[in-house]
């Protein structure tokens, strides 16, 4: 280990917050075991204890149809599509009733960017949902915000108040990829950019949605790239203090316009949640990927500062698209974390516990 690598995990262990250079710096100096204990203190720090929550619920792709057609998904179709769907409000309120049965406690609906669907279909159905069902709302990425914003022609700021007193409770944070804009335009040219993405974020925090936020990597960028990325959630969130996780994980190349470009290992993972957990020092909780990674790795990231092992996914369709198809049920997740040495808390959407397992 470098005497400068040292000084930086010196000051890591010091709980002192680290510059944009030295989290680069951790990060191509590949340090794994270094950066994973370290990592872990941090959790510790903010934690205080060796609870590893997860959530029962849903995602609910209610539509494939999309007019972004991003090279890194598999799981869009073009409008016309016969592969192309839109689900029924009985077919959701269906899959609504199968969560319940199951334990779950809430419910994340993303789809496509469906030109028809303007802000009239959420509020109708997430009001819908509420009058039968009690169940969280953690649904509709910065992306699709903007897009029924665009659609319906309102602003960020009412579109939010709408869906908000619809019964929308918490925004996930997907579509963020990874936030510099040039990578977006090599990958998702017709999406919406870094800053808008940001400002989605800003306005939903502001509206008193809290929300998560998400960064895949492993496809065009660079290192450098995702620390850029890191320090605009870190920078957010001291502003608004409105990010409840972060969540890491690897592009699933298989089937997408990318594929052959992936370049992300086990280990660049172990390295990359590591650097997050320890740069985001505002952020409470770092959940593992165990849907890209697989419930083994997922076991070593919760010595490598996650505390988080997300959602059952009871059903999932958009990584499932691009050839990866882990499974796993509230006890097989249960007995992961025992047998990492952790105590199991299964949460809600908001973080907060309603069982222990």
């Amino acid at each position: 280990m470098t005497d400068n690598i040292e000084q930086i995990i010196e000051k890591v262990s010091a709980g002192t917050r680290i510059s944009e250079a030295e989290a680069l710096a951790l990060l191509e100096s590949r340090e794994l075991i270094a950066a994973g204990q370290a990592a872990d203190a941090t959790r510790r720090r903010m934690l205080l204890g060796d609870d590893v929550t997860f959530v029962v619920d849903r995602n609910i792709n209610y539509t494939n149809f999309c007019t972004t057609g991003c090279d890194f998904c598999a799981f869009h179709r073009p409008i016309g599509s016969d592969e192309g769907y839109l689900l029924s409000n009985d077919q959701i309120f269906q899959k609504i009733e199968e969560t319940i049965e199951l334990g779950g406690t809430g419910i994340m609906m993303q789809g496509g960017l469906h030109p028809k669907l303007g802000i009239d279909y959420y509020e109708e159905l997430f009001r819908a949902i509420k009058e039968r069902y009690d169940i969280t709302i953690h649904s509709l990425s910065p992306p699709e915000i903007y897009h029924i914003s665009k659609v319906s022609r309102l602003p960020l700021d009412e579109t939010l108040a709408r869906l908000k007193q619809a019964g929308l409770d918490s925004l996930p944070g997907g579509g963020a990829e990874i936030l510099v804009n040039e990578v977006r335009h090599r990958m998702s040219p017709k999406k919406i950019d870094a800053d808008t993405w940001m400002s989605v974020m800003r306005s939903a925090h502001e509206a008193g949605l809290k929300s998560t936020a998400t960064m895949m990597f492993g496809s065009v960028e660079t290192l450098a790239d995702r620390i850029e990325h890191l320090r605009r959630i870190r920078d957010l969130q001291d502003e608004t203090g409105g990010f409840r996780a972060f969540i890491p994980w690897t592009f699933q190349e298989t089937n997408t316009e990318l594929e052959g470009t992936a370049s992300s290992s086990g280990i660049d993972y172990l390295m990359t949640l590591a650097v997050s957990r320890i740069y985001l020092d505002n952020v409470p909780s770092i959940q593992a990927s165990w849907v890209t990674q697989g419930l083994k790795v997922a076991q070593v990231s919760l010595m490598f500062g996650a505390n988080d092992m997300g959602s059952t996914m009871i059903e999932e369709n958009v990584v499932a698209a691009a050839g990866v198809s882990y499974r796993v049920g509230k006890e097989e997740l249960v007995a992961a974390i025992r047998a990492a040495g952790r105590r199991p808390v299964q949460r809600d959407n908001a973080y907060q516990p309603v069982d222990f397992p």
